[in-house]
């Protein structure tokens, strides 16, 4: 009994260390990670209200674009108008944003598997 026991540990202690592992190699990957910025970013086209202008023409020449950057503050909508410059910033910024966001899931699940290993010693 004692050398099956041994075995699986022995076992245990590899598949954390392979979890171990594949943790560090995303912390690493969040390390090079540039600036991140949580929310959308869009390209808006609109209409303005002067029923004379272009943008209600057939077909209509719409305004724009505007770059609008939308996110949650406080659990309300916050609302800002970029530059193009900006924007194109931003949605790097953005993207950024949505690897950790993918990251950190990993490594979520990355801790349940170890735990799962643990309890099936």
């Amino acid at each position: 009994m004692g050398t099956s026991r041994k075995k699986g540990t022995g076992a245990v202690d590899a598949s954390l260390r392979r979890l171990d592992d594949r943790h560090r190699a995303l912390l690493a990957t969040v390390a090079t990670l540039g600036l991140v910025l949580r929310g959308a970013i869009a390209r808006r086209l609109t209409r303005c209200g002067h029923p004379a202008c272009r943008c209600h023409a057939d077909p209509p020449l719409l305004h724009g674009p505007y770059y609008i950057w939308t996110r949650k503050v406080a659990g309300k909508t916050v609302t800002a108008q970029l530059t193009p410059e900006d924007a194109a910033r931003c949605t790097d910024w953005n993207r950024n944003m949505r690897l950790l966001d993918r990251t950190v899931r990993q490594l979520q699940a990355l801790g349940l598997r170890a735990a799962t290993v643990l309890r099936g010693r």
